[in-house]
């Protein structure tokens, strides 16, 4: 967990550090809210879910805009120095990461409303897409939980759970090579899969960063392109 920091002397500039910390966060549930329900649309009859989760983007949208020109004031008027430039640094890229998370669950919605148009579309047997998304959304709760309380006790098992959702995306395209191969009727349908699975797979790689971003916050390291081992060293000293 971060060193408990000094109050500043300012009350205003404290409130507009709390302010964009409190947005971000408050960006991260509504994106994880839509991730949750662009699974959700893989599954039979999610016509209303499928528009549910379209509607967020305006909302995502508006709060990456207001989070930015809130931390470009805070930087340009109050020059922060130390961490709390690394927390504005971090809450400019994090709401990057969070707007594509975004996009990909409305990638995912969207090709789940071409899928249930598909009348030879659906879930072949073994290809575990729900499982991955679970993954990757557990992902990102476990990165918006060290984010909210700067704690870095979760952060290592968030990078490390991108292996694992790495590892199932090799698997799903393994199997739908092999349904393509089997019977060249599926292509459509195995490519629309792939296009999903790849979806979920860029939302475990936004997640991570998220976690990383963190990191370099509380302990001022950029964890980016390390190995794993490294990390779980930094986080420990």
């Amino acid at each position: 967990m971060s060193a408990p920091q000094a109050p500043h002397t300012s009350k205003g500039y404290e409130d507009e550090l709390q302010q964009a910390h409190a947005l971000v966060l408050q960006m991260g549930a509504r994106v994880e809210r839509q991730a949750l329900d662009a699974i959700e649309c893989l599954g039979p009859g999610s016509g209303n879910l499928i528009d549910q989760v379209l509607r967020h983007e305006g909302v995502v949208n508006a709060l990456e805009r207001t989070i930015d020109g809130l931390a470009g004031q805070i930087i340009a008027r109050r020059q922060p120095t130390a961490s709390d430039l690394r927390l504005l640094t971090a809450v400019l890229k994090v709401t990057t990461d969070l707007e594509r998370i975004g996009d990909e669950a409305k990638k995912i919605a969207l090709q789940a409303r071409r899928m249930q148009t598909d009348a030879t579309a659906g879930l072949p047997r073994g290809v575990e897409l729900r499982r991955m998304g679970q993954a990757a959304v557990a992902m990102l709760h476990g990165a918006l939980a060290a984010l909210e309380r700067l704690d870095l006790a979760g952060t290592t098992d968030v990078i490390r759970r991108d292996a694992e959702v790495n590892d199932a995306f090799r698997a799903i395209l393994r199997q739908l090579i092999s349904f393509m191969i089997e019977d060249p009727r599926t292509i459509s349908m195995c490519l629309d899969l792939l296009f999903v699975a790849k979806a979920l797979e860029r939302i475990g790689d936004h997640a991570k960063n998220i976690a990383e971003q963190t990191i370099y916050v509380v302990k001022g390291t950029d964890v980016r392109h390390t190995t794993m081992s490294e990390i779980e060293q930094e986080v420990r000293s």
